[in-house]
């Protein structure tokens, strides 16, 4: 962290406690519950959109009962900022996802255009279907056309937050609770 990075206690110090760990980790339970369910034993591809998902992903496949293949891919557009960009891969499938099921996994879906890329591709790789589990979504109006979790968790106020595995500039992915600046 250099010197003109925002500090993490500041954010904590500007923000709202939106959920405890206790409470997202009955979600998490709760989720795998309902995937288990439609999977109906079918032997998935459990798909990690790395680092933000890393949290949530590593509690939701202990959820899950169904046998799974686990890969993941690393693609972003926010890259330490607080909105956006242009998306980046950085890291591919390489499990075969031709003829299968694949289960994306995301720690949020907000406006939706990284999930509905990565999405698109495990589809182009032959997927014959993707669903998306997602541990929160943002509360807006501006989700991209075509995209929606199938499995979602709780719902946050279109604010930033952070914590469960989304960051404050590359900070607080640990913390065990979800935190929204004012």
């Amino acid at each position: 962290m250099n010197e003109s990075t925002p500090s993490l206690r500041d954010a904590l110090a500007h923000a709202d406690l939106l959920f405890e760990r206790a409470e997202i980790e009955t979600v998490i339970a709760d989720l795998g519950r309902q995937i288990d369910a439609a999977l109906d034993g079918e032997r998935a591809v459990f798909l990690t959109v790395m680092n933000g998902a890393l949290m949530f992903a590593g509690q939701l496949a202990l959820s899950i009962r169904t046998d799974l293949e686990f890969d993941y891919v690393h693609a972003t557009r926010y890259r330490g900022a607080t909105s956006g960009s242009e998306l980046h891969w950085l890291r591919e499938p390489t499990a075969k996802l031709a003829g299968r099921t694949v289960l994306l996994v995301d720690d949020i879906l907000d406006e939706g255009q990284t999930l509905k890329a990565v999405r698109d591709d495990c589809l182009r790789r032959g997927a014959k279907r993707v669903l998306i589990a997602s541990l929160c979504c943002k509360n807006h109006d501006r989700l991209v056309d075509g995209i929606a979790s199938d499995f979602n968790g709780v719902v946050l106020p279109d604010r930033y937050v952070f914590g469960y595995g989304m960051d404050y500039h590359e900070q607080g992915r640990n913390l065990p609770a979800i935190y929204a600046l004012r």
